[in-house]
Parts: C-alpha cells; structure tokens; sequence
C-alpha cells in the first residue's frame, strides 16, 4: 500500500470513530402511564394508545402505575386488559415512572400522561425517530398547543435557562410525552426525582451530556380534569435546572455569577476613585468574584471526576 493510500485509509478510519455508535433495538416499547385520580379518562386513553399501537408494527405493552388514587382509576385501567401497577399511597410523577420503568419487558420506554393532553396519535411520529436516537421527545411547540396562558411566561424562562445552560436549543423542557431507550433512564437513574422534575431532570442530563436526543413537534389538547401542577412548582423547577447544571456543566453557572460581581465590584471602585476614597464594597466584590470563579473550578473539576468512565 502507498504513503497516499496509507493516509486516505487512516482519515476515513479516524471519521468513522468520531461518529457516535448506537446499537439498534429492537421495535419493542413498553409504555409507561402514571396515573393519579384519573378515573374519568384513563379507559378512553388506554383505548386511544392500543388503536394507535396496533398499527406501526411495534410490539408493545402498557403499563399504568396508579398513584394511591382515591377513585376508580386502577379498576378503570384494568378494564381495558393493561397491566396495573399500584402504589399504595400518591408518591410523585417520577416515582410512578421509575416504579413503572423497572417493571417494563422492554428496550424502549415511552410515556405518556393519562389525562389525554398528550395525544395518542402522534406516537408513531416518536417511533418513526427511534433508530440512531437515545430519546425522543413530543415538543409542544405546534399551533395547536392548549397551555394555560398562566404558565406561558414561566414555561419560556425556564426553556430559555435551561437552553442557555445547557448550551443547546431545547424546545420542549419537561414534556410528558417522550421515547426513551432504557439503558439511558437506567444510567442516570439516581439523579430522576420522585416529583414532576423527572423530565426535566432527564432532558438537561442526556443535553449535557452529549445524548442524542430528538424533538419532534406535537399537539397539546385541552387538559380533563384538574391538572396537578401548582404555581410553586415553578420555583421546584428553576432550581433543579440550577443543580443539574451545576452537577454537568457548572462554569455556565459560576463564571457569568462571578463576572456579574467583578462588574459590580469594579464599578464601585470607579466610583470610589472620584470620591478619592477606596471602600470596602468595592474590594469585597473582586474578592468574591475570585472566590465564585475558584469555587466554580473546582466544582468542574469535581464533575469531570464524578463522570469519568
């Protein structure tokens, strides 16, 4: 072989290593639905899913994890010939997921709400991205999304943190509709909380850390019944995306907090200047600036230890 030959053999192998190698799965989902109260809707969606199901060619079971409700919603589900999994008292969205993911048969685990806002129709658009993705996610970014007007402002905040954060466009931060290879839930499993924060949480960690995730447009119908999120979760949510990102990328945190107080520090020293006298404000805003950055490296550090294969 010659030097020439050598060279083009070397490069190609070299591209073909950088590319990411994902194994194919088989076409086999286990759905997860958590369920809490849900006892007026859950039979018509179960119905919705296995009409849907019945038609892509996946193999595919159902799993319905009742969360302590206090009506019918166990007994509703069964009545549709689905697995049930009972928790004996209400103990969170993610909770009733993980319960219900460590029960499933399957490779793929999609999920997907009892209430019927997430529609059933647009699973086969989920599956159809399946090959070559680790999650897929039903983005509520369609004209035909019914949220509440009430949460619009905290929902764009808390998409455009996380974005930012996380270094990477997410147009959707905690849909409930999602297709998620198993391995990958399984991998970052001691970091999912037990409440509403499990699809955040599991969003800005596969983002972080260099997942291929895929977002896929979807409707939002008109919420039955009473919605369970309440105006405090908000702040739930805006510190978890904090944390996560303080655990996988820690310097989008610390270096713009400590560049904030050097600003700060600085412009009381430029101030003090005219006055002819130095105050103290003025040193300790550098100083804190210079602590923030050292504790903001060394939380890096920490990071790169902790997630060192």
């Amino acid at each position: 072989m010659c030097a020439t030959e050598a060279t083009e053999t070397s490069a190609s192998l070299e591209v073909i290593e950088e590319e990411p190698f994902l194994p194919a799965l088989e076409h086999a989902v286990s759905i997860v639905v958590p369920a809490f109260n849900e006892g007026p809707h859950v039979a018509e969606q179960m119905r919705k899913i296995s009409a849907v199901m019945r038609g892509t060619g996946w193999e595919y079971e159902i799993l319905v994890v009742d969360d302590g409700s206090t009506d019918n919603t166990g007994e509703a589900a069964l009545s549709e010939g689905v697995r049930v999994l009972r928790n004996r008292r209400n103990r969170g969205y993610g909770a009733s997921l993980k319960r219900g993911i460590g029960a499933a048969h399957h490779p793929w685990i999609l999920i997907i709400d009892a209430d019927g806002t997430y529609p059933a129709a647009a699973i086969p658009d989920l599956l159809e991205q399946a090959d070559g993705s680790e999650m897929v996610v039903g983005a509520r970014i369609t004209a035909h999304r019914k949220i509440p007007l009430i949460r619009r402002p905290a929902k764009w905040l808390l998409t455009s943190l996380a974005s930012y954060l996380a270094e990477e466009k997410i147009p959707d931060l905690n849909s409930g509709l999602r297709l998620i290879r198993r391995d990958l839930v399984e991998m970052y499993r001691h970091l999912l909380p037990s409440g509403f924060s499990f699809t955040t949480t599991i969003t800005l960690a596969a983002s972080c850390d260099d997942h291929e995730v895929v977002y896929v447009p979807i409707d939002y119908l008109e919420r039955k019944g009473t919605s369970k999120i309440r105006p405090g979760h908000a702040v739930d949510f805006t510190m978890l995306v904090l944390r996560i990102i303080v655990f996988f990328n820690p310097l989008r945190v610390f270096i713009p907090l400590g560049l904030t107080m050097a600003a700060l520090g600085l412009a009381k020293f430029a101030y003090d200047l005219t006055l002819q006298n130095i105050s103290e404000s003025a040193l300790l805003g550098l100083l804190g600036a210079l602590i923030v950055w050292s504790v903001g490296l060394l939380a890096d550090q920490n990071a790169r230890i902790a997630r060192r294969p």
